[in-house]
């Protein structure tokens, strides 16, 4: 199945996305990236869905991959600014309603904005994201937003291997890292941005809102959660999902913090059947 890659212009920013060239009637799936990845790392599992007749977009955030890479007088960077932007993409996007999938720091405002708009949500697939009170940034990311340190680490095109294999505990193939690093071989913006995004994240003020909303989310909810996770503990995310009855999770014994990976079938299989179940 082919991905096509394209941009649009959102106001005065342009957004890189993929989407599956697939014509279907289904709903589609949108799919958000979490740090410091970009949209290629859904690859796997949009071709997967798309063998089963399930169309699927995956964009870049701005300040990541191949999307614009604003400075902070036209961009805040705050998860308040992203999830605006968000807003305003799936505006342009015509996406009325869509299932949304997410993993990985910054990716949580993508739940933001499920919970503030449950009316074009149709359903939600939550990877190893932030989502209690208890989730903090690792120290492997953590010391990217420090200054004169992160300044030379995020110029570090390799900091993109480190952080995902050692997040996911497995190498990552030459040919995806080509893939994943080729924005901060292009651009010293790319690293920039990525500074700033984690200094802004704001964990202790966003999670607390996410968890609430979650506690009393009823639209049908797959969590797959890699147990593996050093960065984000499962014990409070198994206590969410015993306490609303909307939420399945699964759990992914070897899997760590970067799941669609290494994972992908697994997971493609996981949401296919979750659709059956609870959408189509």
């Amino acid at each position: 199945m082919s991905i096509k890659t394209d941009k649009i212009q959102v106001g005065k920013f342009q957004w890189f996305y993929r989407q599956t060239e697939l014509e279907s009637e289904r709903i589609p799936v949108l799919f958000l990236h979490g740090l410091p990845s970009h949209s290629y790392t859904w690859r796997q599992i949009m071709s997967l869905l798309a063998d089963e007749n399930i169309p699927s977009i995956a964009a870049d955030w701005l300040g990541c991959g191949f999307s614009d890479k604003p400075n902070q007088k036209d961009f805040a960077y705050t998860p308040e600014a992203f999830l605006t932007g968000l807003q305003e993409l799936i505006t342009a996007l015509k996406l009325e309603k869509f299932y949304l999938v997410v993993q990985g720091f910054l990716s949580s405002v993508g739940l933001q904005y499920a919970i503030q708009n449950p009316q074009q949500i149709e359903g939600l697939i939550i990877l190893n994201t932030p989502i209690t009170s208890s989730a903090k940034l690792p120290w492997l990311m953590k010391q990217l937003s420090l200054p004169v340190v992160g300044d030379m680490m995020t110029q570090d095109p390799l900091l993109v291997d480190r952080t995902i294999e050692k997040g996911s505990g497995f190498v990552v193939a030459d040919r995806d890292l080509d893939v994943l690093r080729k924005p901060f071989l292009q651009s010293s913006d790319v690293g920039r941005s990525l500074m700033v995004i984690l200094k802004k994240l704001q964990l202790n003020r966003t999670m607390p809102e996410i968890e609430a909303g979650l506690s009393q989310w009823s639209k049908p909810t797959l969590i797959i959660w890699g147990t593996a996770d050093k960065w984000l503990d499962i014990t409070d995310v198994q206590k969410l999902a015993a306490a609303n009855s909307n939420i399945t999770l699964i759990e992914l014994p070897e899997a760590k913090h970067y799941p669609q990976e290494h994972w992908a079938s697994d997971i493609a299989k996981e949401i296919v059947q979750f659709f059956r179940r609870k959408v189509f």
